[in-house]
């Protein structure tokens, strides 16, 4: 295989097939509907947040609702879309959609799961998805030369071995957003997309 530098879209070496981001757009769509309904009705937010006395009265639905709505509210909404936007739209390009749904909904749903069982048991929030979706680009990213022959650019492989530090640093400072992006980063690992041969000119 030969190694192929990259410059201008690093990931575009990475993922030879133009996929639309249409999954990305769908759950975009519907987290911003929420959070708008949410902002016009902020009672709305009281019922579907993650509570864990209100889980422990039987609301289990909470642990999926608390993924579509924000504790932080407008800019809450604002700042965790434009980060979904960005890394659900690489992360779907690189991983296709279904490993893209096993990643974000698996690594929220942990992340909801572990908040409500140690780290943070009220709160709401869909960025311990995205987080995930960012550990799943770190650990393609790891083997990218290896496994893809593609050499990203020396910041991008910086900012991937970075993440398992910083995750681990994220958890023990109690915050809730670290074992979502190690579960990615574990995911990632096992969901590696196939190596594209590439014809040679």
């Amino acid at each position: 295989m030969t190694t192929r530098a990259t410059s201008r879209n690093p990931f575009a070496a990475l993922a030879p097939v133009r996929r639309r981001p249409y999954l990305t757009a769908a759950v975009f769509a519907v987290t911003l509907a929420c959070g708008i309904a949410q902002l016009v009705h902020p009672p709305l937010y009281d019922a579907m947040h993650r509570d864990a006395a209100r889980i422990d009265a039987g609301q289990w639905y909470r642990l999926l609702t608390g993924m579509f709505f924000q504790d932080g509210w407008g800019f809450g909404l604002t700042s965790n879309l434009v980060w979904l936007a960005v890394f659900g739209t690489l992360a779907e390009r690189v991983f296709g959609r279904a490993r893209w749904l096993v990643l974000y909904f698996g690594c929220g749903l942990f992340g909801q799961v572990m908040s409500y069982l140690w780290l943070n048991p009220v709160g709401a929030g869909n960025s311990m998805c995205t987080t995930g979706l960012i550990g799943g680009l770190a650990a393609v990213v790891m083997v990218a030369s290896r496994r893809y022959g593609v050499v990203l650019p020396v910041q991008f492989r910086t900012m991937a071995f970075a993440v398992p530090v910083l995750a681990v640093a994220d958890t023990v400072v109690h915050d809730n957003h670290g074992l979502p992006a190690l579960l990615g980063i574990g995911l990632g690992f096992l969901l590696l997309p196939a190596p594209v041969q590439v014809a040679q000119q």
